[in-house]
């Protein structure tokens, strides 16, 4: 038997409606709520009302007129409530706050080493309400303290498990939440990071999300959803191997995606900081198409060997061992970024051949990423029968707060729901 919609449910349902009309269109007028949900203007009005009064939605100006009086304009209260996220490393942690709309306006990073102990929960739980404090947000105004750290979560989200990277274990939510005053939930750091690029990427239907952080992470989105799979680690894509023989990677095997295309990898090679490394590689060559002979889908000679071993530049100038320090240099960060974008490539081929849909990269390399390296990856991928698009490639904008900034939006999610 069909169970019947009580007075409540209705008037529950009908606040809801108008308030994601208003949410959806930004700005809005009562006469276009009426006519875009087809719903009597008393009950609108009624419904606009009881939202002003709860401080979510306000007037701010008015329609041109067409005869008449001005209609006002109506949009949410942006502010009206607050999501923070949390993203958790081994040696820092990022947090933010989002609005509804899910823009950042707030952010810091702290450094904390992370250990299983109260004194670090502790730590993590002072560091979130200062953060707080900070932005002189009142308690009612926050929704929740969603965390995302590396490791597979639990089924039922309560605990990590498995935590090789950051040997987290034994991290459960109830350690956390017993010093954070707020909602509280843990998220794995990748897949809030590709709920953020389904946030933002709305029309994306099936999409693998690069992580490139200190660690690599993967997701993948299969029909608009995150796929986790049967034991809660579908997308993890940084334990592809893509040489058999290749650097022993933490979780005990070789040739590892995450011993090739992590940060951390691509640090270990060029021995240095990444943006030491990015500065001193854009100073000259400033992408690495020239270093792999890609420049507009073409191939040209950058570095010719003569008969004699003696190497020459493209243009046959100055001779290699008559070069500065710093440019040898910066030929040999050329040379160390040619080869992660050709792992990369290589990675994205076989993966885009399994999903046939975006690429997103994100993460903390993401926002050294150049359109010439974009380039450098379609020339690569592109020698598979299935070539990709431009449009096919998203790189992220959020650099390390990716999964702090997904995470938080869960509770976004759930207040659009519940209004």
């Amino acid at each position: 038997m069909k169970k019947s919609v009580s007075l409540v449910d209705l008037k529950g349902l009908n606040r809801n409606s108008v308030y994601n009309f208003i949410y959806r269109e930004r700005t809005t007028s009562k006469q276009q709520i009426v006519q875009g949900l087809n719903m009597g203007l008393s009950t609108v009005s009624q419904n606009i009302r009881l939202l002003e009064e709860a401080r979510l939605i306000e007037r701010s100006g008015s329609f041109n007129s067409t005869g008449g009086r001005k209609a006002d304009a109506i949009q949410i209260v942006r502010t009206a409530r607050v999501s923070i996220g949390v993203g958790i490393l081994l040696h820092s942690i990022y947090i933010v706050a989002i609005d509804l709309y899910g823009e950042v306006i707030d952010s810091q990073a702290f450094d904390l080493d992370y250990s299983n102990s109260d004194e670090y929960y502790y730590m993590l739980g002072q560091h979130i309400s200062n953060f707080i404090k900070h932005g002189h947000w009142q308690k009612p105004d926050i929704l929740g303290v969603s965390i995302a750290t590396q490791g597979t979560i639990s089924a039922n989200g309560q605990a990590v498990d498995y935590g090789e990277i950051m040997n987290n274990y034994d991290m459960k939510l109830s350690n956390i939440t017993k010093h954070i005053q707020y909602p509280c939930r843990l998220e794995h750091d990748s897949k809030a990071a590709a709920y953020l690029e389904l946030w933002n990427n709305p029309e994306t239907e099936n999409a693998v999300v690069l992580l490139l952080n200190r660690n690599f992470g993967g997701s993948l989105i299969i029909n608009k959803k995150i796929v986790k799979g049967s034991h809660m680690h579908a997308g993890a894509i940084e334990h592809l191997c893509i040489s058999r023989d290749g650097p022993r990677c933490y979780c005990g095997n070789r040739g590892c995606l995450e011993t090739y295309c992590s940060a951390n990898a691509l640090e270990a090679a060029a021995g240095t900081k990444a943006h030491d490394f990015f500065d001193k590689l854009r100073q000259r060559t400033g992408d690495a198409s020239e270093a792999l002979g890609v420049r507009g889908g073409g191939v040209v000679a950058r570095v010719n060997e003569r008969s004699d071993g003696e190497l020459r530049d493209g243009g046959g100038g100055a001779r290699v061992n008559e070069r500065s320090d710093g440019e040898l240099r910066r030929m040999e960060y050329a040379t160390i970024w040619a080869d992660y974008l050709d792992k990369l490539a290589y990675a994205i081929r076989n993966l885009s051949i399994i999903i046939d849909g975006s690429i997103i990269i994100s993460g903390y390399l993401a926002t050294y990423f150049t359109e010439d390296d974009i380039k450098t990856i379609l020339y690569k991928v592109n020698s598979s029968p299935f070539p990709i698009t431009r449009e096919q490639i998203i790189v992220s904008t959020y650099g390390q707060y990716a999964p702090a900034v997904g995470a938080a939006l869960y509770y976004v999610d759930e207040f659009k729901k519940s209004v």
